[in-house]
């Protein structure tokens, strides 16, 4: 290697370090926006196929898409956050009809004042429904929910502990917890624990079922949202009700576990686990016992994500 070479090469080594260091200094530079704005895409799928298989199988295609985006406004004693999340999956096996495996519309708004460092007085609304029919069982000819049966409303008021971006707890004692079934059949029956219709004594119906339930109480809400190890995130929700006027020791949970694993720019790995107890909801077991039960919920995906985002991420 000729010196002219040498030199060429080091000086576009000096160069371009000189130029990395430059950059990243005018990066740390760029003040913080007041509004982050967040928004992870994905879709997952998978596909099964069985041709003479001794270990027996069912021909399927399976897929989900989802959404979680936030829209976060900070500046002084006064904080905004939004949270808004949407999925829906299903799996078809090909000799029957296509069955849900997944379906959310969540959505919240906090709104929240600095009174002393970290305690804040917050207001929340919280909206929660599906976007499509469900069946308790495969083949089942009625629905047993569908866009707004459910669908719940929250509205709180309280003090907010919000020590730093990564946990923050929400207590209120003012809360009013609002559950819909806009499905007159669901209605009638009582379904998620609304009152049902009065019938005479053939079973015709006397007064209609109600369609909507008020609830009055206390509530608490805790999140928790970390990167725990390199290109894993971690986002936790647990929020509590419990109803002044109405067995208020039966506490209401509605909890959530979202686990992102990033291979690269756009492929990722999920695991989102939940977890529902609500007192007012019966649910009749493969025993033909019917009375509340905890609802569990696990779904691990794997395929193609991406993320946008209006600053960096530390």
């Amino acid at each position: 290697m000729t010196n002219k070479c040498k030199f060429l090469i080091t000086t576009f080594i000096l160069l371009t370090t000189t130029i990395s260091f430059s950059q990243e200094e005018e990066k740390d530079t760029i003040p913080e926006p007041n509004w982050k704005m967040r928004s992870n895409f994905g879709l997952n799928m998978t596909q099964s196929s069985f041709t003479n298989w001794a270990a027996g199988g069912r021909n399927n295609l399976s897929g989900l898409a989802f959404i979680n985006a936030e829209a976060n406004y900070s500046k002084g004693v006064v904080k905004w956050s939004n949270i808004l999340a949407l999925a829906l999956g299903g799996v078809q096996y090909f000799d029957e009809e296509l069955q849900k495996t997944d379906d959310i519309i969540d959505f919240q708004s906090t709104y929240s004042y600095g009174v002393k460092k970290p305690w804040f007085i917050s207001g929340l609304v919280g909206f929660r429904t599906q976007f499509i029919d469900g069946l308790q069982n495969p083949g089942d000819t009625l629905i047993s929910s569908t866009f707004m049966a459910p669908g719940y409303l929250n509205t709180t008021l309280g003090f907010e502990y919000l020590p730093n971006s990564k946990f923050r707890v929400m207590g209120s004692p003012v809360s009013g917890k609002f559950t819909f079934v806009q499905d007159q059949r669901l209605a009638n029956e009582g379904a998620f624990g609304v009152d049902a219709a009065e019938l005479d004594d053939d079973g015709n119906v006397i007064t209609e079922g109600r369609r909507w339930r008020p609830e009055f109480g206390s509530y608490v809400r805790i999140i928790y949202s970390n990167e725990v190890a390199k290109n894993i995130d971690l986002r936790t929700r647990w929020e509590f009700f419990s109803n002044y006027f109405e067995n208020p020791q039966n506490i209401d949970i509605n909890a959530e576990l979202v686990m992102n694993f990033k291979v690269n720019s756009w492929f990722s790995a999920s695991l989102q686990v939940n977890l529902i107890y609500d007192d007012d909801i019966k649910i009749t077991d493969r025993f033909g016992n019917t009375g509340p039960r905890t609802q569990f919920k696990q779904v691990i995906g794997i395929g193609l994500a991406y993320r946008i985002a209006n600053f960096r991420e530390k």
